[in-house]
């Protein structure tokens, strides 16, 4: 079992250059940042966790630039979103962006996708919730179309482009892994069809995941791997997580100033350190 990092990177918490420094000298093997580029003043969806909408989900970095500073600060740590809200983007932007930090990172860089909860600051963006899963599914054809091509175009629904030439191209091939979140049927759908690793929340039961794994073995993919996002470390089921397949737990960690995070970060290395093999 391999263990890494979720989190939101804010201007109130831990630099990220320092953070990713700090993971990788205890062991843990990826970080996986959160994205909202704003919450608007007006807001009808409630927060899926219930309650009020934490401080975090205000003030979070861009997390192409977070994820810039923290691979340049380390050697073989993994740096992913967890997730970009593609939805909400310019698929060219994301293409640049995506390929540009994999190839700053040396072949580092995991694309966590996932099409996003809050419908106000989807409409900002021009994004209409009501398509925006077959919004994500053309521009995550559409990226591969651009990354793995010298001239791409895409003719899609949402997406539409004439031929293009678009370099960086990533450096891994054929392009970064997509790792799909969400465990709604669509969502497994859009990992059967799109993605090369399921990033399924820290409630997710081993019987959904061996499940969801049996249904991926019927479409002909039995291999995808298997990351758990942003688990509760205090109830985190990881040996049964570990029987179902799955191959890395990311901790869901607080958004703290470095002290406070670096006294985090050793207590849950300790509990990694009791599961990893």
């Amino acid at each position: 079992m391999k263990f890494g990092i979720s989190t939101f990177v804010t201007d109130e918490g831990i630099r990220p250059a320092a953070l990713g420094r700090a993971l990788e000298e205890r062991g843990f093997d990826s970080l996986l940042v959160a994205e909202h580029s704003h919450i608007p003043a007006s807001r009808e969806t409630p927060y899926p966790g219930g309650g009020d909408l934490p401080r975090e989900y205000y003030r979070t970095l861009d997390p192409f630039v977070a994820l810039t500073a923290a691979a340049t600060a380390t050697t073989d740590l993994l740096v992913g979103t967890g997730v970009a809200l593609v939805v909400q983007r310019d698929v060219l932007h994301t293409a640049n962006e995506v390929a540009s930090l994999d190839l700053i990172s040396g072949g580092r860089f995991l694309f966590g996708v996932g099409i996003g909860w809050n419908r106000e600051e989807m409409r900002h963006h021009g994004t209409d919730p009501r398509t925006r899963g077959a919004r994500l599914n053309e521009q995550l054809r559409a990226l591969k179309a651009v990354w793995t091509s010298d001239e791409a175009e895409f003719h899609g629904e949402q997406i539409d482009f004439d031929p293009v030439h678009l370099w960086p191209k990533p450096a891994r091939t054929p392009h970064p892994p997509i790792y799909v979140g969400g465990e709604s049927p669509a969502a497994i759908d859009r990992l059967a069809e799109h993605g090369d690793a399921w990033l399924p929340r820290g409630h997710t039961s081993p019987s959904h995941i061996r499940d969801v794994r049996r249904r991926l073995a019927d479409r002909g993919r039995p291999d995808l791997p298997v990351t758990i996002f942003a688990a509760d470390p205090d109830d985190a089921p990881i040996e049964d997580w570990a029987e179902a397949g799955v191959e890395r737990v990311t901790f869901s960690l607080p958004t703290l100033p470095e002290r406070e995070t670096l006294t985090t970060l050793d207590e849950l290395a300790g509990l990694a350190r009791r599961y990893a093999g």
